[in-house]
């Protein structure tokens, strides 16, 4: 039962600690949508989005305005792309044309779905679609890519990888009159999931369902403050209390996502309880990472640290909402956070810690700015180690890198809004060309044997 405390700790949690419910998402399955000719099938995928999502935005704001909570972004994510250009054949930034169309058309923020998953092999329409991300991610603004190129399962596709090097490079390279943006909106994955509502990562997988509502919540700074109330509790203590307010976190997102589920009249599919921050100031998981005891977010213990979060986090949403799923946990994305921000720009912060990071939190290593001289090789071969983590550990890890063009260590680029912004980090150069260019699959895992 609802009782009045409930409702002013919630109050005062959205007013002081920037909670906020950061994206309602409506997956889309565009399998219907497939024809052998590509401007048909554009056409029908444009119907669809501006008929399903017609109201999206217009209940988010009815949702935020009666509830008093903040509704950050309205989204889609539709079926991967690759799978209908399959069908089609033609232009695929055709597509990207059409998702960028539909999205000002419905309003949303971002639609994600400029997709393929190559985790075993490339299937017909997929390296098409890929070597088209860099030109579709430069001519729109709304619309994000990804590509899986490993799971535990199938282990990691290194020609995928290899071209993905490429790829994040020239994406870079078209938008370097924008801050390099075009890399901010390409995520590489390994087990990605098919129900994650966050950008730039979302795809409506082909397992999912016609329509669905996935809701993804947040709340670093209300986690902070939960913990600045035990300053001398030992650690136990400390999972106790992210516990229970990731507790309340998360059925504040089942409440929202059951709402709109109903006004929408869509089936309700998950809430992703991440921990997601901005570049806000109290809205950081680095700082959750201090309070807990660290001088600075990067100094020894931060992984210990971040693996404690992470599980409590898991612990007490999963207790809040029957259907948790998506990426759920904590967010380390570096320009979209303000302590880690600050701590790589002093320095303490650098990619090898944030790779150890990665092994026990939810995605990988995210939104970071590397130098624009980066060979494309590097750039392989730092995804080929994430995947590797998330392969061995039957997890998502992902990468979003940006390399920035014309910059150098020690520059910044300035994304604004969420993507923030982010002092370029010095990586090791020693090449790996000779390894990527073997290409074939690293073969999954003996712990991929579970039947």
């Amino acid at each position: 039962m609802i009782n009045s405390r409930d409702i002013l700790e919630t109050i005062r949690m959205i007013q002081d600690e920037n909670l906020d419910i950061r994206t309602i998402t409506m997956g889309i399955s565009l399998l219907d949508c497939c024809c052998d000719d590509i401007d048909r099938s554009c056409q029908k995928i444009y119907d669809k989005i501006t008929t399903k999502a017609a109201r999206l935005v217009a209940v988010g704001n009815e949702i935020e305005k009666e509830y008093g909570v903040p509704i950050i972004n309205k989204r889609i994510a539709v079926t991967p792309i690759a799978m209908l250009l399959a069908s089609s054949g033609g232009d695929p930034v055709k597509y990207a044309l059409t998702l960028e169309r539909a999205a000002r058309e419905v309003g949303v923020n971002f639609i994600g779905g400029y997709s393929a998953l190559v985790q075993k092999g490339f299937a017909p329409g997929d390296e098409q679609l890929i070597r088209s991300i860099p030109e579709a991610l430069a001519k729109t603004q709304h619309v994000c890519s990804s590509v899986n190129i490993g799971s535990t399962k199938t282990g990691i596709n290194m020609d995928a990888v290899a071209m993905m090097g490429d790829i994040v490079k020239e994406a870079a390279e078209l938008t370097k009159d924008d801050n390099c943006i075009g890399a901010a909106k390409l995520v590489v994955f390994c087990n990605a999931p098919e129900d994650n509502p966050f950008m730039a990562g979302a795809f409506h997988g082909p397992g999912e369902p016609e329509c669905v509502i996935n809701v993804g919540v947040s709340g670093p700074g209300v986690v902070r403050s939960a913990l600045k109330k035990i300053p001398d509790g030992n650690l136990t203590d400390v999972a106790d209390v992210i516990k229970k307010t990731a507790f309340k976190i998360t059925r504040l997102g089942q409440l929202i996502a059951s709402e709109a589920s109903r006004r929408l009249d869509v089936p309700f599919g998950i809430v992703d309880l991440s921990l997601a921050p901005t570049p806000a100031v109290g809205d950081s998981v680095a700082h959750i990472l201090e309070e807990i005891g660290l001088e600075t977010c990067g100094a020894h213990g931060t992984t210990a640290a971040l693996a404690l979060l992470n599980d409590a986090v898991k612990k007490g949403g999963t207790m809040a909402s029957s259907h948790v799923g998506g990426l759920s946990g904590a967010f380390i994305p570096v320009s979209e956070d303000a302590g880690m921000i600050d701590a790589a720009r002093e320095g303490i912060l650098k990619i090898e810690k944030l790779e150890a990071m990665t092994a026990v939190c939810s995605v990988g290593l995210d939104m970071i700015v590397v130098p624009g001289s980066t060979t494309s090789e590097v750039i392989s071969a730092i995804i080929a180690d994430e995947a590797a983590i998330g392969m061995v550990n039957s997890k998502t890890t992902a990468v979003r890198l940006i390399p920035a063009i014309g910059k150098d260590v020690g520059d910044e680029l300035n994304f604004g809004g969420l993507l923030g912004a982010g002092p370029v980090m010095s990586i090791n150069t020693a090449s790996p060309a000779k390894m990527i260019a073997r290409g074939g699959r690293i073969p999954a895992p003996l712990q991929s044997l579970k039947n």
